[in-house]
């Protein structure tokens, strides 16, 4: 009896000594379990998540670029919020979360340069005028922009930078020669380097196209290259290498890559015209607005939105991308 007693006391202490480690597992575990398994609906309303606010956040303010032009086609700078009217898939925003002339957003800018055969006429004079168009766009410190030569392949020349030198060095080691492939360049211009899930610093993406849009080797189609920029939120802007005076098959294919991105294709015929060329996209770069909006009934389904910007200004003409693919969830 006397053994039995003190097992059973053994047998207590045991129970009571699990039982408090049991609890201290339990205390040390349940902060993080509770993070991950509580749904957000059941949290402490008097201390919010910001990790879901900022995911919301991400998710349903859609940022948009834009110039407006008067009749002259000159840029317009000094117009406000209320000098517009915005449809996102055919409806007026849920609310305006910002607007600014936007002249100091960082610009994040891609140089794709076509050096198959068919541009062989121009190519030396084409590069000076890149190079001077880099070292007058991009700012230390600030922007940032990568070279792609391209013919049937492409080749990053020099990735990002903000480096001047090291983009002309890039330019100028181009060479000549090979087939086009323009869409192939474009899209994984915008898939390798410039898609963003998210971004904490908004910036400007562009693509500054020197070819003459004859493409005979890529891999993928004109409409899959646009979608891509489209979901990377990237103006293209081509200027084009046709010398002949005439509207070729591939200065279409320029207009419509650019008109469906919000950029703009230009077809210089002389030289120098080339370098006005890079200067009016230097000076477009300087002049756009940009708006942020919370569209109304948004859904996270991975569909296309169409964007419709108009001035309610008399003469005045907008020009932006055409619309987005809303994230999946």
């Amino acid at each position: 009896m006397k053994y039995t007693g003190k097992y059973f006391l053994l047998a207590v202490m045991f129970v009571a000594v699990a039982g408090l480690s049991l609890r201290a597992q339990v205390n040390y575990l349940a902060p993080s379990n509770a993070l991950v398994s509580t749904p957000p609906s059941t949290l402490d309303a008097s201390q919010p998540d910001d990790s879901v606010v900022t995911i919301k956040k991400r998710v349903d303010e859609v940022n948009v670029l834009f110039i407006a032009t008067d009749k002259h086609g000159k840029f317009v700078r000094n117009l406000d919020q209320k000098d517009f009217a915005i449809l996102d898939d055919h409806k007026p925003p849920q609310s305006i979360v910002n607007f600014r002339r936007e002249t100091d957003l960082p610009i994040e800018l891609g140089l794709l340069i076509d050096t198959s055969g068919s541009v062989r006429g121009r190519f030396d004079f084409e590069q000076d005028a890149a190079v001077t168009f880099l070292q007058n766009t991009v700012r230390p410190n600030f922007d940032k922009a990568f070279v792609v030569g391209f013919n049937g392949q492409s080749k990053m020349m020099q990735n990002f930078t903000d480096n001047a030198a090291l983009l002309s060095a890039a330019v100028h080691r181009l060479q000549d020669g090979g087939g086009t492939a323009l869409y192939d360049a474009i899209y994984r211009a915008c898939h390798d380097n410039l898609i963003k899930d998210h971004e904490d610093h908004p910036s400007r993406r562009a693509i500054v196209v020197v070819s003459d849009g004859e493409d005979n080797q890529s891999e993928f189609s004109e409409a899959q290259a646009i979608e891509m920029a489209q979901r990377a939120e990237v103006i293209i802007y081509a200027i084009s290498t046709d010398d002949s005076g005439l509207v070729l098959r591939g200065d279409k294919v320029l207009q419509r890559i650019a008109d469906a991105t919000g950029g703009r294709a230009f077809f210089p015929f002389k030289m120098k015209d080339i370098k006005n060329s890079f200067s009016a996209i230097e000076d477009e770069l300087r002049s756009q607005y940009i708006i942020s909006y919370h569209p109304a009934d948004f859904e996270a389904d991975g569909r296309y939105r169409p964007i419709e910007i108009t001035a309610l200004k008399k003469d005045l003409q907008v020009r932006s991308r055409r619309g987005y693919y809303a994230p999946r969830q």
